[in-house]
């Protein structure tokens, strides 16, 4: 059973940005009361989504480059990395079933990526 990991500004570039599996950012700080409400569904996507990707927090009164690098204003604030890119950015709490489908979306958006070929390949030739 996997959990969110949590990241130092010193890991984030080898655990985020260089990860060969998609990763969800929660930027957060203790005293957020809607990081606190977010917490459960992400540690909920941790487990069912095991293997597919990885949820990592950054503390941000512990850790602050990153936040400050993405221009995160405002907490939590919750970016979907691929390949070393923002694929989408979700600012403030939502409920488990809304960041559900928006993992099931970065989910096949990230796949389809990563399936389609080269340009100029032409798969009908094989």
């Amino acid at each position: 059973m996997a959990a969110p990991i949590h990241v130092t500004d010193a890991e984030f570039e080898a655990t985020v940005l260089k990860s060969s599996v998609p990763v969800i950012v929660d930027f957060w700080a203790p005293w957020c009361g809607p990081c606190r409400q977010v917490a459960p569904s992400l540690e909920k996507i941790a487990e069912e989504y095991d293997g597919q990707l990885i949820v990592a927090k950054v503390n941000t009164d512990e850790d602050p480059q990153w936040s400050q690098t993405y221009e995160v204003s405002g907490i939590p604030t919750i970016l979907f990395v691929a390949g070393g890119k923002i694929v989408y950015r979700q600012v403030g709490a939502a409920p488990f079933g809304y960041l559900k489908r928006i993992v099931d979306q970065f989910l096949a958006t990230v796949s389809e990526t990563v399936s389609t070929p080269a340009t100029g390949a032409n798969p009908a030739a094989a």
